[in-house]
Formats: C-alpha cells, structure tokens, sequence
C-alpha cells in the first residue's frame, strides 16, 4: 500500500503504465513483495528444521524410557495425598506436551504455512494495492483501511478460543472463512484437523484471492491515475462497474 502511495504521489507511476498494463503493475508488485516474504519464511524454515529435527530425535530418545516410568509412577501415586499429588499432575501435563509434540506432522505443518501465508498474502496484499491506489495521502487511506483490518483484528481475538477449543464451532467456521482461515486454520492444524477441512479452507481461500485480485483490479486500474479527489464508496461502486 505505502510503495503505490510513493509511486502515485510521485508520478512514477504514469511512466510505468504507459509500458505495461495496470493490471501487470498490480500483480508484480503484489508478487514481487510476496516472493521477499517467501525467501525470509523459507531461511526461517530451514533453519528451523536444521535444530528441531536433530533436537527431537535425540531428547525423545532420552525421554521416552523416562516417560514411560513416569506413567507407571503416577498410577501408584496418585490416590496419595499432598505434594505426591501435585507432582503427580505435573508429570501427567509434560508427559501430554511431549505426547503432542511427537505427534504433529512438521511436513504437513511446514506445507500449509506456506500455503496459507502465500494465500493470505495475496488476498491482502491486493486489497492493500487497491487501497493505496485510491487514496491520494496517508489521510485518506484510514476510511478504507478499517473494513480491512477487521477481519485480522476479529481472527487475532478468536485464535485464543481455536487453542483452547480447536474443534468447537467458533474455530471452525473462522478456520473456513477467507479472510480469516490462514490465522485461524493455522492455529488449529497442530492440534490436529480432518483434511477434509483443510482442503474446503485452502479451495475457499483459492476462490477467495481470485475474486479479489479481480475486483482490487478494477479499483487499481482506474485509481492509479487520478490525483486530488477526495475518494468514497460510492465512487468506488462506480469503478467496480466499469467495464
């Protein structure tokens, strides 16, 4: 949003398109930015794996003939009374992390992060484009940037519940919805989701850029050039129905 705004107001821009279509603009810096995202999620990554995978493999070695005492130890201890008891409970929890922890699929999990951060991106990344081509300075863009943000402000607050209730209704739909599945969705996939729902969210989320790189388009193509009008709604109907 902010690199259209600097183009706009400096009259950049009318070079540019006088090369390739608005469109083309739109898509290669769209793109163009997702592909640096990309390069810094991919190093965080393999880095990432490069500690994990020899970490894992060795402290659940070490563990596992530990886990399993453990287990035994609380079944003769928990009918007893005082710290026996508290202890008992604490060992029940680490064992369920380490438990959890063996059993999420770090492929699987690696995969759809990057899928729904490079969907995500692109779903917002072309609204963001739309907007900074119709506002004109950093005043007018707050009228636009509200219906915007909301969705990522609303998925922020229900990723609290999807943790604590991966599979309750609340977690589900918002896990489904476009505008909020790559926050949501990848909140509840650790804890283990049907692919069934991951496939409709990554289908509805495929659906869903679509749609917006087509009507971000439009918005784009007609504000790109116009300079000095004080821009609302309504005049972006007008722009939505152009042909």
């Amino acid at each position: 949003m902010r690199s259209v705004i600097e183009e706009k107001t400096g009259r950049i821009v009318e070079i540019i398109v006088s090369s390739v279509k608005p469109f083309q603009l739109m898509m290669g810096k769209v793109v163009g930015v997702a592909l640096v995202g990309m390069t810094q999620f991919l190093a965080w990554i393999i880095l990432s794996l490069m500690i994990v995978v020899p970490a894992k493999s060795i402290f659940f070695s070490n563990i596992s003939d530990e886990v399993v005492y453990q287990t035994d130890r609380i079944q003769v201890i928990g009918s007893m009374a005082g710290d026996h008891v508290q202890y008992s409970e604490n060992t029940e929890k680490a064992i369920e992390v380490f438990n959890m922890m063996q059993s999420i699929n770090f492929g699987v999990l690696a995969v759809c992060f990057l899928f729904f951060f490079i969907g995500g991106y692109l779903l917002y990344g072309s609204l963001f484009a739309a907007i900074g081509s119709a506002a004109g300075t950093d005043t007018d863009i707050q009228q636009f940037m509200l219906p915007v943000t909301i969705p990522l402000i609303i998925a922020i607050m229900v990723m609290t519940n999807a943790v604590h209730n991966p599979d309750g209704a609340l977690a589900f739909w918002f896990s489904i919805i476009p505008l909020t599945s790559p926050i949501i969705m990848m909140t509840r996939i650790p804890f283990g989701v049907p692919y069934g729902e991951v496939a409709l969210s990554m289908v509805l989320l495929i659906i869903a850029f679509i749609a917006t790189i087509w009507l971000s388009a439009k918005i784009y193509r007609t504000g790109i050039l116009i300079y000095g009008k004080k821009l609302t709604y309504r005049e972006l109907w007008k722009w939505l129905r152009y042909k």
